[in-house]
């Protein structure tokens, strides 16, 4: 579990992060919206019992399905044929070439898991429970079971399942009966890591020991975060991040039998995580260094650096350890590229590249490397943001912009790459990602800065960025926009309601309009955090109801005069259809220009290719009608 900060309406692709340089103007070649998104987008979840392949899933038929990587020639052999619903790869059913996937229904997250053999047509559901929302646990450490996290017992609560894997008959290990979170099992199955939010900047993590039926609270009063990263085979150590006392989240090694506590390491950037290797020879330990991850690797006896490949322009977004613990898969991604695999091997020190995302008729050299830039907002305060300049921006060329506002609430523009972004930077339009305050990674009292503040100093920053972009000589000022998804949906529509004069138009991607209607809808199985969610956001049915009709978009549509734009999909369970319907319907009785956009067959946040065409395209479309400079319309 990740120790940032929980994302509950999560935004668009995560932006890239990179240095990058002044350059002289020029016009780069202009791709089309197909050839953009005839890039590859990869995950990868694990290695054969010969480590001679990879399970895989990809998009290149348009939607996710399950592949199987051949490390020798990297070859794609495809393992499943969905039409519907994108499949996601999980893992390799230890010794044996059958593999699991998860798929949900049309976005519904209603998640299941399931067994399918290489060659078959049809798979078997391993956790066939309606309404249900499953996901992989781990693996016990004889593999002769899974663990499998699943609501089917109560819609609310997450107990956490044992299946043996010849029989898939179904035993429950713990039944979670007071809004607890799982978070790790150890290797014995004697300790199981559980947390417990109490307000989005503080949580208690707890250890049950399922001998003594006891649970020990390793947590204090502290406002701080409390995550589990791992367990010792032995069973008497335990290591999870935490900030308290600190700005920043640094790691911790628990001795289960005494009590005792090391702080192990620490970093001027919060530790998200560390991972052992499967005999524990090594650990990694990741940094979120300035929105880009920093990964280390060690020997895990000694704490001693062990050598970890540099990748130019790369960022490592993920690090699988192969169970001989001789080769390291990488997941890395880049400010020019989709994310890439690589595979290192740790004896040889070989570094060999698996995949080649990037559509070959686009140059990367067209593309924009990104890089961080901070300003000032309208309080003094110091804000990062993540910056796309045009490569055609000039003085002479002005360009158009948009403030672009990730998701959350307390998301983070990070290192990573955008279809969507490029496209729109390479026909002219520049996007600063703006990290505001309650954002994840720039510490804690930055993060919890917007706290039942919600579209108050947030929004202000979003706004001084667009000042910020206003002062740039090659922006055209009179063309600036504001574009996002989810709460960062709910921010753009807040912009043009609260803000009416700042932005020329606006794009809202299943943004929240109504934040009366979306705490009291929230779905059952975010039982556990709803307390903190409403002590972050406001509760919907005690006085902070005014606050939150007073904040929400859809009751101020009235003083909406710029264009806007919404996509939403009709399967969403977390930002409700009828969100995006009302605050359509009422911009448009103000007789401002309003477009629609409704997938049948999505959810929150879109996954099908030609859904993410037909939205990129849309938005284009819409820019170049309404915010594109009258310079560039003119040519």
């Amino acid at each position: 579990m990740s120790n940032s900060k929980t994302i509950l309406f999560a935004g668009l692709a995560l932006i890239a992060l990179a240095s990058c340089s002044e350059k002289k103007a020029r016009m780069p070649k202009q791709f089309t919206i197909e050839q953009l998104y005839n890039n590859l987008s990869v995950g990868a979840a694990g290695f054969n019992a010969d480590e001679t392949k990879i399970l895989v899933d990809n998009n290149s038929t348009g939607i996710f399905n399950v592949y199987e990587l051949s490390i020798a020639d990297t070859a794609f052999k495809p393992l499943t044929r969905s039409k519907t619903d994108s499949y996601f790869s999980v893992d390799y059913l230890p010794g044996s070439s059958k593999f699991i996937y998860s798929a949900d229904k049309g976005g519904n997250e209603n998640t299941h898991l399931y067994l399918m053999k290489q060659g078959d047509t049809s798979a078997k559901d391993i956790t066939p429970w309606p309404n249900s929302r499953n996901s992989f646990a781990g693996w016990s450490e004889d593999k002769k079971s899974m663990y499998v996290s699943s609501n089917q017992r109560n819609p609310q609560f997450f107990d956490i399942w044992k299946l043996d894997t010849l029989t898939w008959k179904p035993a429950i290990l713990y039944q979670n009966t007071e809004g607890l979170d799982f978070a790790d099992i150890s290797k014995s199955e004697r300790y199981i890591a559980l947390t417990k939010s109490v307000t989005t900047d503080k949580n208690e993590l707890y250890l049950f020991d399922c001998a003594t039926k006891t649970m020990k609270r390793l947590s204090n009063d502290n406002e701080a975060t409390w995550y589990t990263t791992g367990f010792e085979k032995n069973d008497s150590i335990m290591f999870y991040t935490t900030n308290d006392g600190n700005e920043f989240s640094y790691l911790v090694k628990y001795h289960i039998n005494s009590g005792k506590t090391e702080k192990i390491f620490s970093d001027k950037w919060d530790v998200a995580g560390m991972s052992l290797s499967e005999h524990e020879k090594y650990h990694t330990i990741t940094v979120n260094e300035d929105g880009k991850n920093k990964v280390l690797l060690f020997d895990h006896a000694t704490y001693k650096p062990v050598t970890f490949p540099d990748i130019k322009d790369g960022d490592v977004l993920g690090v699988t350890i192969s169970p001989s613990e001789k080769n390291l898969l990488l997941t890395v991604g880049s400010s020019t590229s989709p994310t890439n695999l690589y595979l290192y091997n740790l004896e040889s020190k070989e570094l060999k590249q698996l995949t080649s995302t990037l559509n070959k008729e686009i140059d990367r050299n067209d593309l924009v490397q990104a890089e961080v830039v901070r300003f000032k907002s309208f309080d003094g305060l110091e804000i990062p943001a993540i910056y796309y300049k045009p490569l055609q921006a000039s003085k002479k060329n002005k360009a158009g912009a948009l403030v672009y506002v990730h998701g959350g609430p307390g998301g983070q523009s990070r290192v990573g790459f955008s279809n969507q972004i490029q496209y729109l930077v390479n026909r002219g339009y520049a996007v600063l990602a703006v990290n505001n305050r309650g954002s994840s990674g720039y510490g804690k009292t930055f993060y919890k800065m917007d706290n039942k503040a919600h579209s108050k100093g947030d929004l202000m920053d979003c706004i001084y960025g667009k000042k910020w972009l206003a002062e740039q000589e090659y922006i055209d000022s009179t063309a600036i926009g504001i574009l996002g998804g989810s709460y960062g949906g709910c921010m753009v529509l807040g912009a043009l309601a609260f803000h009416p004069d700042e932005f020329k138009v606006g794009v809202d991607l299943f943004g929240v309009a109504n934040w009366l209607r979306t705490l009291r809808s929230i779905p059952p199985y975010w039982e556990s955090f709803r307390k903190a969610l409403y002590d972050e956001m406001g509760d919907p049915n005690t006085a902070d109801s005014v606050m939150l009709k007073n904040t929400s978009p859809l009751f101020n549509y009235q003083k909406i005069t710029k264009p806007l734009i919404v996509f939403q999909g009709a399967n969403d369970v977390r930002v409700l259809p009828v969100e995006s319907d009302e605050i359509v319907a009422g911009v448009k009785k103000n007789g401002v220009p309003v477009e629609y956009v409704v997938f049948p067959d999505e959810g929150h946040g879109f996954v099908k290719k030609e859904n993410l065409i037909t939205t990129t395209k849309r938005i284009l479309e819409f820019l170049d009608k309404y915010l594109k400079p009258k310079a560039q319309a003119a040519n």
